[in-house]
């Protein structure tokens, strides 16, 4: 997916929250959506608010890292490595 339509997309879901709150959402990126998501979860994280996107080149996906990490949200601490996904929860 395009790196301007996960932008809009992620923007869109953060601003349905009565006030726009970025520090209360985690950003990261990852080659495992799934895997990812059970390891927040069990390291006690709410995960309901789950989305990940495909993306089109590990740039991409840390060019929208930066971008909201620049706007407050919290970064995934993984480890840094190849990514194929953006997600945000």
């Amino acid at each position: 997916m395009k790196k301007s339509r996960i932008i809009f997309e992620i923007e869109r879901k953060v601003s349905t929250e009565r006030k726009i709150d970025y520090s209360t959402w985690i950003m990261g990126v990852t080659d495992t959506p799934k895997i990812r998501k059970d390891q927040h979860g069990s390291d006690g994280k709410d995960v309901r608010h789950w989305k990940d996107w495909s993306i089109d080149s590990e740039k991409d996906g840390r060019d929208i890292e930066e971008y909201f990490l620049d706007k407050g949200m919290n970064g995934d601490t993984g480890v840094r490595g190849s990514a194929s996904y953006v997600y945000v929860f």
